[in-house]
């Protein structure tokens, strides 16, 4: 397992949070999520041998957010 935090920029509320986390949860692969708007950060564990870094950011990013670090 790996852990990776990104910076989510786009967050203003609550709902934000919710649907970032649920697009993350929804990968296979991905173990557990923290999001929190308040930092603008998604901490993600995720097997690495079943998804890769650029496809949680691409599952973030189609949600309309972008996404660094």
């Amino acid at each position: 397992m790996s852990t990776i935090t990104m910076n989510v920029n786009g967050m203003r509320c609550g709902s934000c949070e919710a649907l970032v986390k649920e697009a993350l949860e929804e990968l296979v692969g991905v173990e557990s999520v923290e999001v929190s708007q308040g930092s603008g950060t998604a901490r993600v564990v995720y097997d690495e041998n079943s998804i890769s870094p650029e496809a949680l950011k691409a599952a973030i990013e189609k949600q309309g957010y972008t996404v660094s670090g």
